[in-house]
């Protein structure tokens, strides 16, 4: 007994000593994730890995790295440093960055191979370089001037881009620069995803390379109908009066053609997009013999999405396939078109959970490529020659991410083969060949560690071990990390929530601890994962709080049946998923019930308004940032896809909104906005602000001179989570 004493002495006395995180430590460098990479891409001649990596002294500043295959030696290829010193980025640039959530970082963000492997493009801040993978230290610049949206061409003979609001093309063997639209300025844009496609449809391009060369097709649009926003943007040393074409919910779209340009003669034909103009183009692709451009038409109301084929000569067209839904229809990247015109594969929802169709050139269905009580999340590969379809999905694992082997027969529908290992999170890129993938693996206790695997999942080498050590950025911490505990419980429905749970440090069941609440909640979100990095998280727990997530009703990665609840009133089953979660932590002996707050961000800010308002009985405190207030204030394709219009919707809209609901507003709040967030506007805040003087509500409120809605850069960050850190601990005053 004289001996367990001691040892556990000992073992109390190391935790005691074990370094913990800080919030400086948190927004400095290196990362504590370790060297992790980002944009990987196995090159066409699969010959070589190529990634994006932060520098040890800037894990912000990308610079472009390889893994040669052959001799098994990573290096730095291009150093983004040296192609431009320092970056002056045009307002478009950062309201793009700002959008594609990439606004903190700079140097090189994308890049691209041509097809033969040889050559890579890289654009970095405006300007738009060739770089030669056997000399690219002698990286050459083809063209300047806030080059948006780069491409080599399928074929390798152009480089396209997007200028001023044009499309440009210059061909590879002359040198010589050629522009392809000419009626690009003031609301007329060529070539480009609108603010809308851009922000909710995960469209990050305006035009399409047919496989051959021949021709560009291209989205064309004119946003003046849409109503112009007039805002502040407040920085520290100035205010800019913008007029931001922002649809809120109801309000007109752009109106948007689709056009076919030949790079060659220049010559210019329309694309028919029906007599419906209230429409979204959501996608457009090419067949693969490049006789048929396949565009998709999604109504304004978002309950029907049309794959049509347009024959490339003359222009006829046939409609493939009709999904339709009583909500909404979801948008997807996984049209993939055989070769020899053999068919293509088409992802739907219309069983309930999101499968893998293949088809005819004629839209005959086929067969299923997969089915059953589970859902692929991406395609990421077809291989034709050995008849094999990977998939990313959460089949074995709700709160997991696993690669697995379809057959394109259809003949394994409902049996996958997993290619990954190890639960958690794996996150896959495939060779054009099929022949290997590279995978990104981490679970709550392991760093992202990168591989390079063949097709049955079997290792190649090691990309990034990345071992959680003593010589790696988070090893002195090591001691104080907190294990992340998951669990399920049942909504009033009967579906299945799932949750995380990190107790607190030197966790003694007999005590009672405050609950940092972390909510989200928003449809396409999961936030309950078995995957590395929640830095803040752990932070918190060690600081004493008992740290929880909840994915309520409506949130991704889930079948329609838990999406499709939330639709026509947003608010009312999220509040009520995490009220259970609040409930079922109010009857653990080591919860305290009184010291319960919650902290959410944009659609969990709006979360934290409404937990606030209708449960300050149960909430002790609540941190709004940058929170969604009026439904009526935010865009037309998100809003409407849950909520429909104002005009068909007026009750749901009111019931949803955070006004309907304000006096239940008790418990103390932190209100935080950036001031020039083109996102979620300012104008939520300060409706908010008004709404609450007028009742006579004391709160707290900090505002960001400059910040967007991410609110992003080291030293805002640092201080906003410092703010959050020190309202719980006001508030909820741990011991």
């Amino acid at each position: 007994m004289r001996f367990i004493l001691c040892f556990l002495a000992l073992l109390a006395g190391s935790q005691a000593s074990a370094e913990q995180l800080t919030l400086d430590r948190l927004h400095s460098d290196p990362s504590l994730t370790g060297p992790g990479v980002r944009s990987l891409k196995v090159s066409p001649d699969g010959a070589r890995v190529t990634f994006l990596r932060g520098r040890d002294d800037n894990q912000f500043q990308l610079d472009l790295w390889e893994y040669n295959l052959k001799d098994k030696s990573t290096h730095r290829l291009v150093d983004s440093k040296i192609l431009v010193a320092e970056e002056n980025l045009s307002d478009a640039e950062k309201a793009r960055r700002e959008r594609e959530r990439t606004a903190s970082f700079k140097g090189i963000l994308s890049y691209s191979w041509s097809p033969d492997g040889k050559r890579l493009l890289v654009p970095i801040a405006g300007n738009l370089y060739l770089v030669d993978v056997s000399k690219p230290d002698q990286a050459r610049m083809v063209a300047s001037g806030n080059v948006l949206d780069p491409k080599i061409s399928p074929q390798g003979r152009y480089v396209s881009f997007v200028r001023d609001q044009n499309l440009f093309v210059i061909d590879l063997s002359t040198g010589k620069e050629k522009q392809l639209t000419t009626d690009g300025k003031g609301t007329i844009h060529n070539g480009e995803a609108e603010f809308i496609a851009q922000e909710e449809m995960s469209q990050t391009t305006g035009y399409y390379w047919a496989p051959d060369d021949s021709a560009i097709a291209y989205k064309r649009y004119d946003e003046s109908p849409v109503p112009i926003a007039r805002r502040f943007e407040i920085y520290a040393d100035r205010t800019d009066v913008i007029e931001q074409r922002y649809p809120a919910a109801g309000d007109p779209n752009v109106l948007v053609e689709l056009k076919i340009v030949s790079p060659v003669s220049g010559e210019i034909r329309d694309v028919d997009l029906g007599a419906n103009k209230d429409i979204y183009l959501v996608r457009a692709d090419w067949a693969a013999n490049s006789k048929a451009v396949l565009f998709q038409r999604q109504s304004r109301d978002q309950k029907t999405l049309e794959l049509v084929s347009v024959d490339a000569a003359t222009l006829a067209q046939k409609v493939l396939i009709t999904e339709t839904s009583k909500t909404w229809v979801s948008i997807f990247d996984d049209l993939r078109f055989l070769s020899n015109n053999k068919g293509f594969i088409w992802s739907s929802e219309r069983t309930g959970r999101k499968h893998l169709y293949l088809y005819d050139m004629n839209g005959k269905l086929l067969h299923a490529i997969s089915k059953g009580e589970w859902g692929v999340e991406q395609l990421l590969a077809v291989d034709e020659k050995s008849g094999r379809v990977f998939v990313e999905s959460n089949r074995d694992a709700v709160i997991d991410n696993q690669t697995y082997a379809l057959k394109l027969d259809g003949s394994t529908a409902d049996k996958p083969v997993r290619l990954t290992q190890g639960d958690g999170w794996h996150n896959t890129s495939f060779a054009r060949n099929g022949e290997v993938f590279v995978d990104t693996y981490s679970n709550p206790d392991t760093p992202p560690q990168v591989s390079i695997r063949r097709p049955d999942g079997s290792m190649v080498e090691w990309l990034e071990r990345n071992e959680l050590n003593a010589n790696h950025p988070y090893g002195k911490y090591l001691d104080s990390h907190l294990k992340t505990e998951y669990g399920t419980l049942k909504a009033k429905d009967g579906q299945t929530l799932y949750y995380s749970m990190i107790k607190p440090a030197n966790f003694n069941p007999a005590k009672k601890y405050p609950v940092f609440l972390f909510t989200y909640g928003g449809p396409h979100s999961q936030r309950v994962q078995r995957t590395w990095g929640n830095f803040f998280d752990q932070y918190m727990a060690q600081q004493g709080f008992i740290v929880w997530r909840l994915d309520n009703r409506g949130s991704g990665r889930r079948e329609r049946a838990f999406t499709d609840a939330i639709y026509h009133q947003l608010g009312r089953v999220e509040v009520e998923d995490q009220l259970t979660g609040v409930e079922w932590l109010g009857k653990q002996s080591y919860v305290d019930p009184k010291r319960v707050g919650v902290f959410g961000w944009s659609y969990g800010g709006f979360m934290t308004l409404r937990l606030l308002a209708e449960a300050s009985d149960k909430i002790a405190m609540g941190v709004s940032v940058a929170p969604v207030t009026d439904w009526t204030l935010y865009d037309t394709h998100y809003t409407e896809q849950f909520m429909g219009t104002p005009k068909e919707n007026p009750a749901g809209y009111e019931y949803s909104g955070v006004y309907s609901h304000l006096d239940g507003l008790k418990s103390p709040l932190l209100l935080i906005h950036g001031m020039a967030d083109d996102n979620v506007l300012f104008t939520n805040t300060t409706r908010m602000i008004d709404a609450l003087v007028k009742r006579n509500v004391q709160f707290e409120l900090m505002t960001y001179p400059g910040g967007k809605h991410g609110i992003s850069g080291r030293p805002s960050q640092r201080h906003v989570y410092g703010k959050i850190e020190a309202f719980f601990k006001k508030n909820l005053k741990p011991e």
